[in-house]
């Protein structure tokens, strides 16, 4: 992973916003947007107001997508890989916006580490801003703090090898939120977990005392024996498994390079890891043994998620592309998927395994019907870096975290059982 931080990337890519010569000071601390006031995108979602600006919405688009650089580590990745890309049908209607909440500001600490938002209801949303985590209730609109990291960090349980005297002032680079449970891992190495119902933190670790401690994901899943666990991703090449119930470190994997991403398959079985490398490895979750390469992409890969039939899962990488893999046969991607801007940092699955998002690193997340070979796609565009995407349990909602100095915020979609069901 990369060692500038996002500032330097966002600055240089959010010029072309600062040009527009809008009264920022009006669109910062502008009203939410519902749907009832942007029918058929008359208004636009984001509350902008164009009819006061020098410039169209797609004016601002083409020059966004044509000044815009998206970040590689290997020269000239994205225009390499345009030509295996899936030409999908895109105009379809799976989520339909619902609100912006623009008094929610989510934050990125990397450019390239954007897995900061986590819906555990449909209305309830956990994210990251600033140096807290914040949770969010879109039915009331209103937000409380759930953990604050600016100050001093000390756990309240005691647990073997939790670090007493916890930590002060964590940059989170990386956040899960799932079944009760907070994880939230430091740019230094720190890894922070907390129970949603208890107050307090219950657990405080240091990854490693290495200079490249970035903790780069984090996952909150079940392995195969059905007991709660939670995987993290280092800039140290390490991937580390630890129980959630005790806290205790299983397992510890360890590859050449910076593993940016790994994901879990839903029986606990398989592991895909995804780093500064082009190509990817699924392995044996239990004794860390490579199963099988993933080759395809061109430069280093952000992201990785698993479809609940635990037969297929998706990587993302900054060649803009995002490869569908089966594990039965990994010779060739079953679909790869192009994105517009930048390279694609996020990937989520509907926990009914019907959709596929993709978000890339500004302005634009994609939603693919599974159903028809990846086929069908809802583009959802905006303006402004993107801190995450999550779909609820219960698949209904879709939440996209912005963050951009002037329009950062929460926007909220729901599923659209009336067109998307017909598709």
């Amino acid at each position: 992973m990369s060692e500038y931080h996002s500032e330097e990337a966002e600055a240089e890519n959010m010029e072309d916003n600062d040009t527009l010569g809008a009264d920022f000071e009006n669109l910062m601390y502008s009203a939410d947007t519902t749907a009832d006031q942007a029918p058929n995108r008359k208004d636009d979602i984001q509350g902008i107001s164009w009819d006061k600006l020098s410039v169209t919405r797609e004016e601002h688009t083409k020059s966004r997508l044509q000044s815009y650089r998206n970040y590689e580590n290997i020269p000239n990745s994205g225009e390499a890989a345009g030509k295996d890309c899936l030409k999908t049908e895109k105009g379809s209607s799976f989520y339909m916006f619902k609100k912006n909440f623009r008094s929610v500001k989510p934050t990125i600490l990397h450019f390239q580490l954007t897995e900061l938002v986590w819906a555990t209801s449909n209305h309830d949303v956990y994210l990251m801003s600033n140096h807290s985590i914040t949770h969010w209730s879109s039915l009331t609109s209103s937000g409380d703090e759930v953990l604050d990291l600016a100050g001093h960090v000390t756990p309240s349980e005691e647990h073997p090898g939790s670090l007493l005297e916890g930590f002060s002032k964590t940059q989170v680079s990386s956040l899960a939120v799932k079944d009760g449970m907070v994880v939230a891992g430091g740019f230094s190495g720190e890894l922070i977990c907390k129970h949603l119902d208890r107050p307090g933190v219950s657990f405080c670790y240091r990854l490693t005392c290495e200079e490249n401690a970035i903790t780069n994901s984090v996952n909150i899943h079940k392995n195969s024996s059905g007991a709660l666990h939670f995987m993290v991703s280092s800039n140290d090449g390490g991937v580390r498994n630890f129980d959630m119930e005790t806290y205790q470190l299983v397992q510890h994997f360890h590859c050449p390079w910076p593993v940016n991403h790994s994901s879990v398959s839903p029986d606990g079985k398989l592991l895909t890891i995804v780093g500064d490398d082009l190509d990817g490895l699924l392995v044996d979750s239990n004794n860390g043994e490579t199963v099988g390469k993933l080759t395809g992409h061109l430069d280093y890969s952000f992201a990785s998620a698993w479809h609940p039939d635990g037969l297929t899962f998706a990587t993302g990488n900054q060649d803009k592309t995002c490869r569908v893999w089966d594990v039965r046969n990994l010779s060739k991607s079953v679909a790869v998927l192009k994105g517009n801007l930048g390279a694609i940092r996020s990937i989520k699955f509907t926990s009914d395994g019907q959709y596929m998002a993709m978000a890339e690193a500004a302005d634009f997340v994609h939603i693919y019907n599974t159903d028809t070979g990846y086929m069908k796609e809802q583009e959802i565009d905006f303006f402004g870096e993107i801190s995450g995407i999550s779909f609820s349990p219960d698949t209904e909602s879709l939440f996209i975290g912005i963050w951009d100095r002037s329009y950062g915020s929460l926007m909220e979609f729901a599923r659209d059982r009336v067109s998307g069901s017909s598709v």
